[in-house]
């Protein structure tokens, strides 16, 4: 049955635009996100109506939903109308990181030690019917609160099965979906039962669009799609490059939290003379910090005249703690930075800075100091950070960019390219980026800035929104 209500524009992803703590009272704090999703619903104007759809993640959000039906109140979300599903916990883990983020992540980043993994037997089958009963509660929810018409915007690959489900629900509506992460080329994305791997695909395309953020994940797809089903059907595929939000950033990087931080940092990087090359990501198993560690350490042998001359600033945000992969990686990316500063470091000189603290306002302050950015991802989506970290330093900087980045699509000619797994070359181009001049890096930059920020959150959601109704 149609909501009362029902919105001409609706959006649906696994998090929303705010979420909820249970204080000790009784009382629920609200706290608003932010993000592309955010800024691009906000672009559509006030005048539009518009709804997202997502799901309680955690006791606070449970609890929002079983007080509110769902139906969130618009004081704590910015005025945005949101539907949170209160999906039962079991249904949740299995669908989440049963799924999502244990089998369709390590396919799509190609993260799988074959030898010994993955394994599809009995207790996969079981996490997949969840996720099938995730992606339903979404497709039930979409065909309740779409007016006659609407267009629909699903996100990434945690619901991948909501298309088609939504369009045996919902005919009359325009539905794209978008994915953010990388697509996996054919030999790998096979890895997948074959009957999974069919679902999957004839869930996305019963979109009317399917889109991705590089045209190698779209054409990934699309020979999915034509090796498992024959083709992609009627299905429009189309290609949206998220870029930078450039006005946000350098607002919100120079507020005074972020010009605190710019003094902290100076006192633990010691002093304004030592250069600094830069990194800030979460500890996903495909952002690559070891070996980014591992071929500053290289540096630090083959060149010792940067030694006491340089830092790396590492940000290694804790990501997805709850499954113990995760915990593993975290913890060596701490053995390994701990290894650096013990073999190379002086009374004077820590040669790794390694915050695991998450911190926006320090990750801007060092984006600000960066005279080098790291970006060597075994396999990434987009990767916002080779795009942020050129709008907002100061002086110039030398992107060091692995060539599985989404963003080197967009970025390649004026970055150092690497090959991710290859820690001699990434040592060798941290080198020639330290060594570069000043005026060839101040140019370098300028027109990695006027890249990054091309599409910007915005203007790439009203361009999807466009694209499917066109």
């Amino acid at each position: 049955m149609v909501s009362e209500q029902a919105a001409q524009v609706l959006v649906a992803s696994n998090r929303g635009p705010v979420s909820y703590t249970l204080r000790d009272d009784g009382a629920l704090e609200a706290r608003r996100g932010g993000g592309g999703l955010v800024s691009g619903l906000s672009a559509i104007g006030p005048d539009t109506d518009a709804v997202w759809v997502c799901a309680a993640l955690g006791d606070g959000d449970r609890e929002a939903v079983r007080r509110t039906g769902g139906r969130l109140d618009p004081e704590d979300t910015g005025g945005q109308r949101v539907r949170m599903l209160g999906i039962a916990p079991d249904v949740y883990a299995g669908a989440y990181n049963g799924v999502a983020n244990s089998t369709l992540w390590f396919v799509h980043h190609l993260l799988y030690q074959t030898p010994l993994e993955p394994s599809f037997g009995a207790e996969f089958r079981a996490r997949w019917g969840a996720y099938e009963a995730y992606n339903r509660a979404f497709a039930e929810a979409l065909a309740d609160e779409a007016a006659d018409g609407a267009s629909v915007l699903v996100q990434d690959y945690h619901l991948a099965l909501v298309p088609g489900m939504l369009r045996a629900l919902r005919p009359d509506l325009r539905i794209g979906h978008f994915s953010h992460t990388p697509w996996a080329p054919v030999d790998y994305f096979r890895l997948l039962p074959d009957d999974i791997a069919r679902q999957l695909l004839r869930g996305i395309l019963g979109a009317d669009r399917a889109a991705f953020l590089t045209h190698r994940w779209a054409d990934a797809f699309t020979a999915c799609c034509t090796e498992l089903l024959g083709g992609t059907g009627s299905t429009r595929i189309g290609v949206h490059g998220l870029g930078a939000d450039a006005d946000f950033l350098r607002e919100r990087a120079h507020r005074p939290d972020v010009g605190e931080r710019i003094v902290s940092l100076r006192e633990e990087i010691g002093g304004t003379d030592r250069r600094t090359i830069v990194r800030v990501d979460r500890t996903e198993l495909s952002k690559n910090i070891v070996r980014g560690l591992l071929a500053y350490r290289q540096l630090l042998t083959d060149h010792p005249e940067w030694r006491e001359r340089v830092v790396h600033v590492a940000f290694a945000y804790p990501s997805r703690q709850d499954l113990s992969v995760y915990r593993d990686y975290t913890a060596e990316v701490r053995r390994v930075a701990d290894a650096v500063n013990l073999d190379f470091g002086t009374d004077g000189w820590l040669p790794v800075v390694l915050h695991v603290k998450d911190d926006f306002a320090r990750s801007l302050a060092a984006y600000r100091l960066a005279d080098v950015a790291l970006v060597n991802p075994i396999r990434d989506g987009m990767n916002l950070v080779a795009k942020e970290i050129p709008v907002v330093s100061e002086n110039g900087c030398v992107l060091v960019l692995s060539r599985e980045a989404g963003a080197y699509e967009e970025l390649g000619d004026d970055a150092l390219v690497v090959n991710p797994y290859d820690i001699s070359a990434t040592a060798t181009a941290l080198h020639e980026a330290l060594t570069m001049p000043h005026d060839e890096r101040a140019e370098r930059t300028k027109r990695l800035a006027a890249a990054a920020t091309a599409l910007p959150p915005s203007r790439w959601f009203l361009d999807q929104l466009e694209a499917l109704r066109g």
